[in-house]
């Protein structure tokens, strides 16, 4: 099966909300926990795109099955947001594909380095992060939680050329 990636339009929202709920509530994360939270989606425009980042979604089987976001932190860096894929179409590279689009797509856009966060118990998430080449920065325990933060540096493409 294949996954066409493509930029956010404003009526994948309501799908994509219900893409992170039910992706959350897999890994037993919940609203109040002090971690899950979905306000940024109807801001989509206003945090991810506006602003110099971007938000991307997966396409498989004529549905959206996983999405990601770049929210710029600094001129340089780029936070990893809302990376996510459906449980029926986990264990397809469709993670992998959707992490290194958004990682392209922050070397487009001229970061020279991206940041994100999971948690401790999201195992799949934690090997992703660590098969593409991202090192761990820190954990902080966030209630029940414990929370994992990662970075990688980027590459541009022309010094890949060389």
């Amino acid at each position: 099966m294949k996954l066409t990636i493509r930029r956010y339009r404003w009526s994948d929202l309501d799908t994509i909300l219900a893409l992170h709920q039910i992706c959350l509530a897999e890994v037993g994360l919940v609203p109040g926990d002090g971690v899950y939270y979905d306000d940024d989606f109807p801001r989509i425009q206003e945090i991810y795109l506006a602003c110099g980042g971007d938000f991307l979604v997966g396409e498989a089987a004529s549905r959206v099955v996983s999405m990601g976001g770049l929210r710029p932190v600094d001129t340089g860096t780029a936070e990893v947001c809302r990376l996510r894929v459906h449980p029926e179409f986990q264990g397809r590279g469709f993670g992998t594909a959707m992490l290194v689009a958004l990682e392209r797509r922050a070397v487009e856009l001229g970061f020279h380095r991206v940041r994100g966060d999971t948690t401790l118990n999201q195992e799949a998430a934690l090997a992703l992060y660590a098969r593409q080449g991202w090192r761990e920065l820190s954990r902080e325990r966030v209630g029940d939680l414990v929370v994992v933060y990662g970075e990688k540096r980027l590459i541009p493409p022309a010094f890949l050329d060389r």
